[in-house]
């Protein structure tokens, strides 16, 4: 077979894929081991025929997957591998190109910081500040926090306590102390811990369990005023922002020191594009650039591998760039704000069904709710194994709590609606 004919014939798949996705289990029934123990103990002699692994695909590995482009994947942060992040995927293959420096990619150099300069813009971040795409926002955390740490050695990571684990592991990672904040009634952060120690503030724009909004501003001016630096990470909710009326929820965080926003939870762009800006680029720049021979840097030239850990780097701009052209901002303002519609209408499901309650505020497009008499780690876990959706659980001041996320493209309200119907018969059924 050519490879022309390959190419067709797995553009096939992939439309048919997206074309059923919604019709399979959205949770896999296997046990851990199930698929190894069918796949061969050893790589082939000779090689195969590419149609050989579309049907193991069809066959071995799509069943064992849990299908985040499923419309009813509500666990964690639902997300959306989208037409034109997919095609992109592809060229970003096909090109094949490293955006180390920009000698070894002048296009895909340039590419990425216009459009970190144009997401800036949707988002209504300061234009001028230095922008560049990681992997995901645990890497973008790191960054921020050696750049911290290159300003203020030896000091204390403030962060809180529902904060994403992954600002904990960053800190470990970089030899720093962590120190949990309390958070108030509304599961925000307290801003009136001291900073006598601090080597770093990380405030959250969308919390993992609650989605809740710490108070930037507060924290901003604070950590100004003690000269500590203070990251954000709104690597969930920031991406509201493209809608006007819910801009507030980045309030203050012009004027923190580095924001990080992933495309690839809730802007329709494939995993993996984390975005991460800094007003301080020279203090990333201090913390990892290294100039080898053999990497000379270009004079007036932005070298990407000099502001992060990493120094391969694919070409994610392409697909960042594909998925804004394609939606456009009028594109994804909708996106947005159907998802908080959506969002909003199963939370008044909710509060309108005896015996369950809405356990937290819900002003983005996700709902963490509790039935008042069942297990809830339980009930999550019954509504998955039906295959038809996937939820996931978590505990709210030590109480278990579901959460129901929604962030596809593909989510209309009728998978909603069949959510919460699956999730009553689950609560009814003994």
């Amino acid at each position: 077979m050519s490879f022309r004919n390959d190419l067709e014939a797995a553009s096939d798949w992939a439309a048919s894929y997206l074309d059923r996705v919604g019709e399979l289990p959205v949770a896999p029934s296997v046990r851990p081991g199930e698929l190894r123990a069918r796949l061969p103990e050893s790589p082939p002699e000779q090689g195969e025929p590419f149609a050989d692994l579309l049907r193991d695909l069809d066959e071995l590995i799509v069943p064992a997957l849990a299908q985040w482009n499923h419309p009813r994947f509500f666990a964690w942060f639902a997300n959306t591998g989208s037409e034109p992040g997919i095609l992109a995927e592809l060229l970003i293959a096909t090109l094949n190109v490293n955006t180390m420096t920009w000698l070894a990619s002048p296009a895909g150099t340039e590419l990425e910081l216009t459009v970190l300069d144009w997401l800036a813009q949707l988002l209504g971040l300061p234009r001028g500040w230095h922008g560049h795409i990681e992997d995901t926002a645990s890497t973008g955390t790191i960054a921020a926090l050696a750049a911290a740490r290159h300003l203020r050695p030896g000091g204390v990571v403030y962060a809180s306590e529902e904060a994403n684990f992954s600002v904990e592991k960053a800190a470990r990672l970089l030899a720093l102390e962590y120190r949990k904040v309390e958070t108030d009634d509304e599961f925000r952060m307290r801003p009136d811990f001291p900073l006598d120690d601090a080597t770093a503030v990380v405030a959250t724009v969308g919390t993992t369990a609650t989605t809740a909004v710490d108070p930037v501003p507060e924290l901003a001016a604070r950590c100004e005023e003690a000269g500590v630096w203070l990251h954000v990470d709104a690597a969930y909710a920031g991406a509201a922002a493209v809608a006007p009326e819910l801009r507030w929820c980045l309030d203050g965080c012009d004027r923190a020191d580095s924001v990080v926003v992933n495309p690839h939870k809730w802007l329709a762009t494939p995993m993996d594009c984390s975005t991460l800006w800094t007003r301080k680029p020279e203090a990333l720049h201090a913390a990892f650039a290294l100039v080898p021979d053999y990497l000379a840097a270009t004079a007036d030239a932005v070298d990407l591998k000099d502001y992060g850990p990493a120094l391969g780097r694919r070409f994610r701009a392409l697909k960042l760039w594909a998925v804004l052209r394609w939606y456009g901002a009028e594109g994804l303002r909708a996106l947005i704000r159907e998802h908080v519609r959506l969002a909003q209408l199963f939370a008044s499901w909710v509060e309108a069904e005896p015996g369950w309650e809405v356990a937290a505020a819900h002003p983005f497009s996700t709902v963490c709710f509790r039935h008042t008499e069942r297990d809830n780690h339980e009930l999550a876990g019954r509504a998955t194994a039906t295959g038809e959706v996937f939820v996931a659980a978590t505990n709210l001041r030590g109480r278990p709590t579901i959460r129901l996320a929604i962030g596809n493209a593909r989510t209309t309200e009728d998978d909603v609606r069949r959510a919460w119907e699956v999730l009553r018969e689950c609560a009814f059924a003994r």
